[in-house]
């Protein structure tokens, strides 16, 4: 349909269709304004399409099939065939799913859905250039805007994901083969994650990171328990290194180059790379010059405790401004923006906003760490509970890693948890709710938990800081 060059307008408008922004669309049109949402792709952004849902699709598929083969002592003896492609086609239809129902539910609750490519025209209008010859474009007035443009993978010289042999998350989640040989660059938690995924598929992963360790921004205890279990399922670490440049090789394959601080150069047989350095904001698209907003030195929108940029009726949630990108730190600034405009008294509180990383085992953190507890003035009393003693651990055969609460010596509040072990993403949410309702280890430890449960690590982890653990030994 050729829609030409007309000109519409709206209460609200909302760039970008992902977990920030169909959640603040939702919520304005709930609050009875006009809402028009724009998104020049797929509805869901990348944790619908690209991230979060698709990768623990395969995570979940690749655990199946390593568990399935790894289970002799349990008395199970399988030698299961995994069949990449119609795998990808499993996670694919979960996608097309969940990406259909984000629209319909905008659609449900009223909100106008655009497609195109929203460029700012000035401080109360935007050009929508609809995607595709002969399809024009259309101008938008609003009263309010919200920005959520999300990020994009970051690129580093010399690896194009237009070459075939390179790869980002997105393209790692699409392939239909499983590779023989993988170099992946980038120990953070994409690397970690997919490298995980490909070693339980029988890849032979090496991973490449310039810095000394892995998942650099958790404590060490838990970095180091994601590490040794990845090194048990072959995962080749090569630190210190950072990839300068890959090479087609006579087998066929790649030769990934890297160089060390001193220029010391080694090389890596491969049949693809994943580069899986991180994310950046998108704010290229948006013509932020048109209305003099600037991001910052890290390209992100800088915001207040509302979500608005400095100009008062721009917002911006989700990716685009700030860290930690996560998809539900995304739908909480998504709510707060959308009720912020419609007068309501919302703000934002991040002292509880819980993260999880979903390698094996997984890790889980909400609140403050003991360090930062102590940074911030507190007097820390921590308690540990480990997986390996733990009945229900024993039964799932994951024992590995522990649960830790951090609280105030003084008035017994818990500040904060880190959780490395089987089902953290799960488990994290009831040190989430201690921390946001201000509960205090008394709380957690007197709140009769069900047994056999994973669960009964965070009790006994607060029963462990009072000094009162029954099922291990007290610090």
């Amino acid at each position: 349909m050729v829609v030409g060059d007309i000109s519409t307008g709206t209460d609200v408008l909302v760039i970008g269709g992902g977990p920030g922004g169909y959640v603040a669309a939702i919520r304005a049109a709930q609050r009875g304004l006009d809402t028009t949402l724009v998104e020049k792709d797929d509805y869901g952004g990348v944790c619908l399409n690209r991230g979060c849902v698709p990768s623990k699709a395969l995570i979940t598929g690749a655990d199946l099939a390593h568990e399935a083969s790894h289970a002799e002592e349990m008395g199970i003896h399988a030698d299961p065939a995994v069949d990449m492609a119609q795998m990808v086609d499993w996670k694919d239809g979960i996608v097309d799913r969940l990406t259909g129902g984000v629209e319909k539910l905008c659609k449900a609750n009223g909100v106008n859905l655009v497609k195109g490519t929203a460029t700012f025209k000035d401080e109360n209008s935007v050009r929508v250039a609809h995607g595709g010859e002969g399809q024009g474009s259309e101008s938008i007035e609003f009263d309010s805007c919200v920005v959520a443009t999300g990020s994009r993978t970051i690129q580093i010289p010399n690896f194009d994901y237009a070459d075939d042999p390179v790869i980002g998350s997105k393209e790692a989640l699409d392939m239909d083969s499983i590779p023989e040989r993988l170099v992946v660059v980038g120990a953070g938690y994409i690397g970690m994650e997919l490298s995980t995924v490909f070693a339980k598929l029988g890849t032979d992963v090496t991973v490449v990171e310039m810095l000394d360790d892995v998942l650099p921004t958790y404590e060490d205890d838990i970095s180091t328990v994601v590490k040794r279990r990845a090194k048990d399922l072959g995962v080749d670490f090569q630190f210190g290194e950072g990839a300068s440049e890959w090479r087609e090789s006579s087998d066929g394959g790649i030769t990934v180059v890297t160089e060390t601080e001193d220029g010391e150069e080694s090389t890596y047989p491969a049949d693809k790379v994943l580069v899986a350095v991180g994310r950046s904001p998108v704010t290229d698209t948006l013509g932020l010059d048109a209305i003099g907003l600037e991001p910052n030195e890290r390209g992100f929108l800088e915001t207040d405790d509302y979500a608005r940029t400095e100009i008062d009726h721009i917002f911006a949630v989700g990716d685009v401004a700030g860290e930690p990108m996560l998809a539900h730190k995304a739908f909480k600034e998504g709510i707060v923006a959308a009720e912020v405009i419609a007068g309501e008294p919302a703000a934002l509180d991040y002292q509880a906003v819980p993260a999880a990383v979903f390698t094996d085992p997984e890790i889980a953190t909400v609140g403050m760490t003991e360090a930062e507890a102590e940074e911030a003035g507190f007097t820390p009393v921590v308690g540990q509970m480990p997986f390996n003693a733990s009945g229900r651990a024993m039964t799932t055969g994951h024992t590995e890693g522990f649960c830790r609460l951090v609280a105030d010596e003084d008035s017994g509040f818990i500040l904060g948890g880190q959780i490395v072990g089987p089902e953290a993403s799960e488990l994290i949410a009831e040190v989430a709710l201690a921390v946001e309702m201000g509960a205090t280890l008394e709380d957690v430890a007197a709140t009769i938990h069900t047994h056999p449960t994973l669960a009964e690590v965070v009790q006994e982890a607060a029963e462990n800081a009072e000094g009162q653990a029954i099922h291990t030994l007290n610090r």
